[in-house]
């Protein structure tokens, strides 16, 4: 052992003399860089031969080689089904007939008032009474007026018979017959005139009697006995009338849709505050957009509910596009490449479940759907849990 240790150490000195004798004959920093770079390259060249080696005989030694452990994904099997996209808006209730009660001949002072807010109102029923009593009584004084001439056309006519008797013996002058006739038939005519007058009176009488023009609710009855009724205080109605059997549903629609929405388009339309869901169709879509919202109005009919109120918050699904046999999956097993879209599906191969990657055309997306127009077919086992750190051909298993 000491031998050996002496022939180290003899091995050493020489080693330090020689490195001390090419320092000391290089002496160049130069001729340093130079050799480093060669020693770099041989260490390269070593470790590619050992990278190589060491492939070489993982393929040799079948020792070695290690089972690959399969992944558990879920699984679910792909099927045909009705694919329907909507557009979700939000919109109101409005009525179809809506009467904003206003006097017919004028306004006037109010009398009476015969509805309060709430009142259920009949088409025909009598609403205000306002101030006629200078209607009366100019039409008294016209009747008075009309009876004078009366009595005066009955005078006038017994002496023109009169006349006309005595013309017919040759008693008289023509002059007076004449005169006579003339004047009953201008009698009858201020008759005739009274008579109107009185008509025209009765009709501004009637007028201070005001009336509901259509049948509904009183939603609005903002008058009292003494106050002025013209219909409106300022730019509010004093009597609104709203019918609540004849209800519709309005919405703006953003002009993109424009081309997809029209007149018979289906809609389901959901009232949250009463908990109700009814399927209707658009009976109006507005021709002109908005420039405000840029935006065009559509309406739907709703049927008769007492429980449903003007005004009220709407929910409307309008149905823009449906195709029949569909393919829809979920949206977020769909991933992206630079191919396009993509999912992962389990097949069987050589009696093993694997992962395969399949790139996917798809259509359009509604909730947590979307519609895959083609590279998938009805049966195959889409992978829906585990998928994301799944590759092309690793092995799988399912629960």
């Amino acid at each position: 052992m000491q031998k050996f240790i002496q022939v180290i150490f003899i091995t050493s000195s020489l080693v330090l003399a020689s490195c001390g004798n090419n320092t000391e004959s290089s002496g160049s920093l130069t001729a340093k860089k130079a050799e480093l770079e060669k020693l770099k390259k041989e260490h390269n060249t070593v470790a590619d031969k050992i990278k190589a080696l060491e492939t070489e005989i993982a393929k040799l030694d079948t020792s070695a080689v290690k089972e690959e452990v399969a992944k558990l994904v879920g699984t679910a099997a792909i099927t045909t089904q009705n694919f329907s996209h909507y557009i979700d808006l939000q919109g109101r209730v409005d009525a179809n007939d809506i009467s904003y009660i206003s006097p017919r001949l004028g306004g006037g002072q109010v009398r009476a008032v015969y509805v309060k807010r709430g009142d259920y109102v009949k088409k025909g029923q009598l609403l205000l009474k306002l101030d006629d009593a200078i209607v009366k009584q100019q039409i008294a004084a016209s009747r008075q007026n009309a009876e004078a001439l009366k009595t005066q056309l009955t005078f006038a006519k017994d002496v023109y018979n009169r006349r006309s008797n005595l013309w017919k013996q040759g008693i008289g002058t023509e002059i007076e017959l004449i005169s006579a006739r003339t004047n009953v038939e201008g009698l009858e005519r201020q008759v005739k005139a009274a008579e109107e007058s009185i008509k025209v009176q009765q009709e501004q009488q009637s007028g201070a009697n005001v009336y509901s023009d259509v049948e509904g609710i009183a939603d609005e009855v903002n008058v009292r006995v003494g106050e002025l009724f013209t219909g409106f205080a300022g730019t509010l109605p004093q009597i609104k009338i709203v019918n609540t059997k004849s209800l519709k549903v309005v919405t703006d629609v953003p002009e993109n849709y424009s081309g997809k929405i029209k007149q018979g388009s289906v809609v389901v339309v959901s009232l949250p505050d009463i908990d109700k869901t009814f399927n209707t169709s658009i009976s109006v879509s507005g021709k002109v957009i908005d420039p405000n919202n840029r935006s065009f109005r559509a309406e739907a009919s709703l049927p008769s509910d007492p429980a449903i109120r003007p005004n009220q918050i709407a929910m409307v699904r309008i149905l823009d596009y449906s195709a029949v046999n569909a393919i829809a999956i979920p949206v977020n097993t769909v991933g992206t490449d630079e191919k396009g879209k993509y999912v992962y599906v389990s097949v069987t191969e050589g009696g093993k479940l694997v992962a395969r990657k399949r790139q996917i055309q798809v259509g359009e997306l509604y909730n947590a759907l979307i519609e895959v127009k083609s590279g998938l077919q009805a049966g195959e086992k889409l992978i829906t849990e585990g998928f994301q750190n799944i590759y092309d051909g690793q092995l799988l298993r399912t629960n």
